[in-house]
């Protein structure tokens, strides 16, 4: 498919100079109509600007869609993620990659809706999040053409960006006009900084970095305690008031702010090969993943819990991949939400600089028994010389071994 053949684009825009300069760049290049999505992820930004923005680069009102997914980001995206308890790499708690399959369907959606036979994302060549679009776009439509102008055009310089801008009168705010010390990505689950002065991995990233924690040492010298309650695997309540998903992660995000939770300086192995260096701030999400660890700790038995451990990984890596929309993942998925449905109860937690301390937790569907494993008095429950048995079959074939070497002689 040629240039020409592309008659009308979806473009994933967020009003910023790189995407307005690729939506200008669509319309000369391939001269097609434009029709531009923005999604209200919990960014923090004011998104009206972009509707004007678009307005003024010639998009007709009718081809301009802003939408508020935040309650639709948590409950079906971030929710069914953290009853995996999911971490890449053991740290990483995926808030970019986990919103990108619900910008991308959305997107498809929204072609769907106006006609448009092709989509258009800003992620460059280098990253990640080319893949997870591109992946989800592919999943949802096999048939839509996918435009990304990172790897077609020779707008490779911020100068070269400032230039286009300039000679198709897109404005540009006083502060863009010079070079970002970083880039930055956020939505409600958190915050990503990385490259330009984060590049060096020895270097400690500066306070300027962190937008959305307070330092452990700034933090209260007292401990925040807050309860909070889950239904089948999901938060459902914090101090015993129920809230909305977005409102309760915010809420949490606002507590783990307080108190400087949720800061991870992480070196990660991209999936197109390289190696980055990235400062996330997850302050709600740290929070939550203590609370469902604990729940699940009363709630689940010892295979259930065990299993889900060995797979998390797994599923971890599909979500950083892009791979949400596969069928491993969502396989993966439905072991994972029926291991949630006795997954109800309180966690209390302390937090204090920096750090997430559960205090206590309760279930109706707990698995603890006080009776079995106190040491004041059995009262028939358990039979301590059972173990005994116990000891001899599992060491049967550590016997076996020893002998063989006692008998060599090694």
């Amino acid at each position: 498919m040629s240039k020409s053949d592309v008659k009308k684009v979806v473009l994933a825009y967020s009003g910023g100079l790189d995407t307005s300069v690729i939506l200008k760049w669509l319309q000369t290049e391939y001269r097609c109509e434009v029709v531009t999505f923005t999604a209200d992820l919990g960014q923090g930004e004011e998104l009206e600007p972009a509707r004007a923005k678009a307005q003024l680069l010639g998009i007709r009102p009718q081809n301009i869609f802003i939408e508020d997914l935040r309650e639709e980001f948590v409950r079906d995206y971030v929710f069914p993620m953290f009853r995996a308890n999911a971490l890449y790499e053991g740290v990483y708690l995926l808030g970019t990659s986990i919103a990108r399959p619900l910008i991308a369907k959305k997107q498809i959606e929204i072609a769907q809706k106006t006609g448009a036979d092709a989509v258009a994302h800003g992620a460059t060549g280098k990253g990640n999040d080319q893949v997870r679009f591109e992946l989800s776009y592919y999943a949802l439509n096999p048939d839509i053409r996918i435009i990304a102008p990172w790897r077609e055009w020779d707008l490779n310089s911020r100068t070269k960006l400032l230039e286009f801008a300039e000679a198709h009168q897109i404005p540009i705010a006083r502060d863009k006009r010079g070079e970002a010390p970083f880039s930055v990505d956020a939505n409600l689950l958190h915050s990503s900084s990385e490259g330009k002065v984060l590049e060096d991995p020895a270097t400690e990233a500066e306070s300027v970095v962190y937008q959305r924690t307070l330092s452990p040492e700034e933090a209260p010298d007292r401990p925040t305690t807050v309860t909070i309650g889950f239904q089948h695997g999901d938060a459902v309540s914090i101090d015993g008031k129920n809230l909305s998903p977005a409102t309760l992660l915010t809420r949490l995000n606002e507590l783990g702010k307080a108190n400087g939770i949720g800061r991870v300086d992480l070196v990660e192995n991209r999936f197109v090969g390289m190696k980055s260096r990235g400062v996330y701030e997850t302050p709600g999400g740290t929070i939550l993943l203590a609370a469902h660890r604990a729940i699940e700790s009363l709630a689940l038995d010892r295979g259930s819990a065990h299993l889900k451990d060995e797979l998390m990984p797994r599923y971890a890596e599909l979500i950083y991949n892009g791979f949400w929309f596969s069928p491993e993942r969502e396989m993966l998925q439905a072991a994972i939400d029926h291991s949630q449905q006795f997954v109800t109860g309180e966690v209390r937690l302390k937090l204090y600089k920096g750090n997430v301390t559960v205090a206590g937790r309760s279930s109706p569907e707990s698995l603890y028994s006080q009776t079995l494993v106190t040491f004041e008095d059995d009262r028939g429950a358990y039979d301590q010389k059972d173990a005994a048995g116990f000891i001899r079959l599992n060491a049967l074939r550590l016997r076996t071994l020893a002998s063989r070497r006692k008998r060599r002689g090694t």
